[in-house]
């Protein structure tokens, strides 16, 4: 029998004909406002039995708790709301269990589950599953979790199946109904300080690695609405399976830095080798088959000053080839790679020298821009904040952009734990059209007295800008476009050029590609190679030869000012001065005496491994020929050695070797000082 009711006035009249297939007390804050109470009894029941009687109801959509669009009818005389519905909800109706005529109806409508518990006010009693529940036939409980899940927005879903999510133009969207997503985030990573430099003995924490302290954080997350977190260094040797599953179950997404403490393109001392790739390419293993993964920034604030901004071609060589290793490995092309840049003067030069596009397509821009912004302190507001100035700036650019960072604690009133986050009405208001949403920094209190919760054990203690952020949250409600209706209409930026003290990275070349095999190949056919794994000696004798004859040094060049890249120049230090010290050796007629630098050079016999041939040919006699790109999987391997929560050796090119400034000045400054008869020849 058909079960019937209305709105207050009358004038809005529904039926529904099929048994619900879940019926739910839900606490969440849509419920609360639509009810009027602290929260509200639905029943789920199969569109195919449902039907408007009378009346024509309005509507209204917006963002639920979810993260997902939800769209009301409601009476537009008296208002009252009789039922929901939504893409992600299928064929079904939500009705509210308190619209409804006959009070066996409403008996019958009594609720065996409750959703977004979290939100429960305090003097509500925990509601226990009745027995009722028990009276539903097998057939019918997977329908109950239908329901359950659909009235929280989503279907329940594991890492495998949720929804992917995709760029497209400006803008993020979901891949299974097109609609936009927005990035409610936090930063979630502990004890962890990045800041674009190199140390080797700094350890750090996997986020992903410990299920229990995902099940402790997850609940309080659900709290400020979060649907991702960024995590700055995890360990591709750990398995990430269970905070992965929860996360996913509970819709949230992850964007994940691909370098960690010891293993990271420095700003001062910028390159782009093996290590790097190694350490890049094994995070991509390690996440690509988790769907709730949107991407990865390939660099965090490396460029953080005037007279660093020579590091960006090597970041950006980064992003090429973790793009192309993306697409060789066939993993999901919805993986985007990016940059998550400082709020610098260079940031301008910055977003167009990522996003432009000087001769290989998209193949080497960026997939998405983050932006680490700290302008909006206390209650500021839009203009005083430069929020409207990015906003002109970003308006026209071709990737989504959104705050990979914010949340100042500068002048704040009761101090930073009390931030009153009163730039997310504007973030998530009058920025939509441009901005894609933010990261709040940062989960964990520290010492930089950032942190939204104090962690003692299983304990969490939010601060007062925890409950502020999330009030604030809960009042936002973006314009949602539809993929279906968006019809990107930006281009790449010009790339900026050259010159004074404002850009010192020419947009091409790149950094040639990383090949491990190469390096592999060329230190094997060398006649003179290295026999110390002492980094700390090698300056020496890098300064000895390439002061000596600067055409030995070729090779392993790398200076993003001019352009000028050795094919040799990704490979490891050890690697790098095999090659210079075999150039030299050849250089000097073959004599022993000229491989041995003190013991730490050997003369060896040449082999050449199969498929090595092709490669050396590339390269070129003098180093200065082409790097193929890399073929197979890079990263899981190597990496399968690291130590868990320990950074890895940073082998990347040394400090002592700085490319980037006046080629080989140092080299011949330091031999003129110290003298060309330093080493035993």
């Amino acid at each position: 029998m058909a079960k019937q009711g209305g709105c207050f006035c009358g004038k809005v009249r529904i039926s529904y004909e099929e048994e619900p297939v879940a019926k739910v007390t839900c606490h969440c804050l849509d419920c609360r406002k639509i009810s009027g109470s602290t929260y509200s009894t639905n029943l789920v029941v199969p569109g195919s039995g449902f039907k408007l009687l009378s009346g024509t109801p309005k509507t209204i959509s917006k963002i639920a708790d979810s993260g997902k669009e939800i769209t009301s009818h409601f009476c537009g005389d008296c208002g009252s709301t009789l039922w929901r519905d939504g893409p992600s909800f299928g064929d079904n109706k939500v009705i509210k269990a308190g619209v409804l005529d006959d009070l066996n109806a409403l008996d019958e409508a009594k609720p065996v589950g409750e959703l977004f518990t979290t939100h429960r006010v305090s003097w509500v009693p925990e509601y226990r599953k009745i027995s009722t529940v028990t009276m539903w036939t097998s057939s019918a409980l997977p329908s109950l979790a239908l329901g359950l899940a659909a009235l929280s927005g989503t279907l329940a879903q594991s890492y495998n199946d949720i929804p992917e999510i995709k760029a497209v133009g400006q803008h993020f969207f979901y891949s299974n109904n097109g609609s936009q997503f927005y990035l409610r985030g936090v930063a979630y990573q502990e004890n962890y300080n990045p800041n674009g430099t190199s140390n080797a003995n700094t350890q750090y924490t996997d986020p992903l690695a410990d299920s229990s302290k995902c099940s402790r954080d997850i609940p309080f997350m659900k709290q400020i609405f979060t649907n991702v977190i960024r995590v700055y260094a995890i360990d591709p040797t750990q398995n990430h399976d269970d905070c992965m599953e929860q996360l996913a179950s509970n819709d949230i997404y992850v964007i994940a830095d691909l370098g960690e403490p010891g293993t990271s393109i420095d700003s001062n001392d910028p390159s782009w080798d093996v290590a790097l790739y190694t350490r890049y390419t094994a995070v991509v293993d390690n996440l690509s088959k988790y769907k709730n993964v949107i991407g990865f920034f390939a660099g965090n604030e490396v460029v953080s000053a005037q007279n660093q901004t020579a590091a960006a071609a090597f970041v950006k060589a980064a992003v090429r080839d973790t793009k192309a290793y993306i697409k060789q490995m066939n993993y999901r092309q919805t993986l985007g790679v990016g940059y998550a840049t400082a709020d610098v003067p260079s940031r301008n030069e910055l977003a167009h020298y990522f996003a432009c596009e000087p001769e290989d397509g998209s193949t080497t821009s960026i997939d998405f821009w983050g932006y680490n912004v700290y302008s909006w302190c206390g209650d500021s507001n839009y203009q005083s904040s430069s929020y409207g100035e990015r906003v002109e700036f970003f308006q026209d650019y071709p990737v989504p952009v959104f705050f990979a960072e914010y949340g100042c604690i500068e002048g704040v009133d009761g101090g930073p734990t009390h931030r009153p986050f009163t730039e997310v009405a504007v973030l998530y208001g009058n920025m939509t059209s441009v901005f894609s949403g933010g990261i709040v920094y940062e989960w964990f209190y520290s010492e930089n007295h950032y942190g939204l919760v104090e962690i003692d054990g299983s304990s969490v203690s939010p601060y007062p800008d925890f409950t502020s952020l999330s009030s604030q949250l809960a009042r936002v409600t973006p314009t949602i476009t539809q993929s279906s209706t968006y019809t990107p209409t930006n281009s790449a930026p010009a790339c900026p050029t050259v010159g004074g003290t404002t850009w010192a990275a020419v947009a091409s070349p790149l950094p040639p590609a990383v090949n491990p095999q190469l390096c592999s190949c060329e230190v094997a056919n060398l006649q003179c190679t290295v026999d110390s794994d002492d980094e700390s000696s090698y300056a020496d004798v890098f300064n000895y030869i390439c002061g000596a004859n600067q055409d030995y040094c070729a090779g392993i060049a790398h200076n993003a000012t001019t352009g000028d890249y050795g094919a040799l120049g990704g490979c490891s230090p050890k690697q790098q001065l095999a090659w210079v010290a075999n150039q030299y050796y050849q250089g000097s007629s073959n004599k022993e005496s000229a491989c041995d630098f003190n013991g730490l050079a050997k003369t060896q016999s040449p082999t050449t491994s199969a498929g090595c041939e092709a490669l050396i040919s590339a390269a070129g006699t003098n180093g200065e020929g082409t790097v193929p790109s890399p073929t197979g999987q890079q990263g899981t391997a190597a990496a399968s050695s690291s130590s868990h929560g320990a950074a890895a050796s940073a082998m990347s090119a040394p400090a002592f070797f700085n490319y980037g400034k006046a080629f080989f000045a140092a080299y011949i400054i330091t031999a003129l000082v110290s003298g060309v008869g330093m080493f035993v020849l």
